[in-house]
């Protein structure tokens, strides 16, 4: 008989889908992961979005957001809950921007107050409610990779799994901006992000395997189009 206390494959494929989902209110809609700074200078034009997704993926979310995703999975499968807020703490500290910080920090509250009641009753609800908990309490940031990390492996995802959903996640956001900055179309999204999977899964396999200590990403063109677009007249979205 089947471990009733074992998340099977669908479950976890479910979870997966469901954190991932672009309809999941965690705040990325609010987002542009830099784009509209990009567009607002006039640095990108509609045949550069998918290399600038590429180049995200490559240079800043994959050694940052995804690095400490994947560590943060690891502790929290130990119920290590210090080493969980440690990288926390490293990952928002990483983040060079007053505008990325807030934004991780604001989806990643958004994210573990939805999953503290979505998650109820489920396999691993007590260390999402408890981290929730934690991040409510303000004792750690609560960066959304790292409350993402513990939704996932409470759930029995596995690591590069939790990781390529969210880095999914991100490209879907990113180019549901780029609809909305007018730098592509529907069928033009859909070729992008089928462009991106097998980055996804070059920078999915480098997260996994890359150490705590090198988390934090490298792209200091996108950090400077962050802090113009934090003092920007008018913008559509929050980062």
């Amino acid at each position: 008989m089947p471990d009733p206390s074992t998340p099977s494959p669908v479950s976890r494929l479910l979870v997966s889908l469901q954190l991932s989902d672009s309809a999941f209110p965690s705040g990325f809609y609010t987002m542009s992961h830099g784009l509209e700074g990009f567009r607002q200078q006039g640095l990108v034009a509609p045949d550069g979005v998918a290399g600038l997704l590429d180049d995200l993926l490559t240079s800043a979310v994959g050694p940052g957001d995804a690095t400490a995703l994947a560590r943060a999975h690891d502790a929290a499968v130990q119920q290590d809950w210090n080493a969980v807020a440690e990288i926390d703490r490293l990952l928002f500290a990483s983040k060079l921007n007053a505008e990325l910080r807030t934004a991780s920090t604001r989806s990643g509250r958004q994210l573990a107050d939805i999953a503290g009641e979505a998650f109820a009753g489920s396999t691993g609800e007590a260390d999402i409610a408890n981290w929730a908990a934690h991040v409510k309490a303000k004792r750690s940031p609560g960066c959304q990779p790292v409350v993402t990390a513990v939704c996932y492996a409470a759930s029995g995802v596995s690591v590069a799994e939790a990781v390529a959903s969210d880095l999914f996640a991100f490209a879907v956001s990113f180019v549901g901006a780029a609809l909305r900055l007018r730098l592509t179309d529907h069928r033009g999204a859909q070729v992008i992000l089928r462009r991106a999977q097998p980055v996804i899964d070059l920078v999915t396999a480098d997260a996994v395997s890359r150490p705590v200590g090198d988390i934090g990403g490298f792209a200091p063109v996108a950090d400077i189009m962050s802090a113009r677009h934090e003092r920007a007249e008018a913008r559509l979205f929050t980062s």
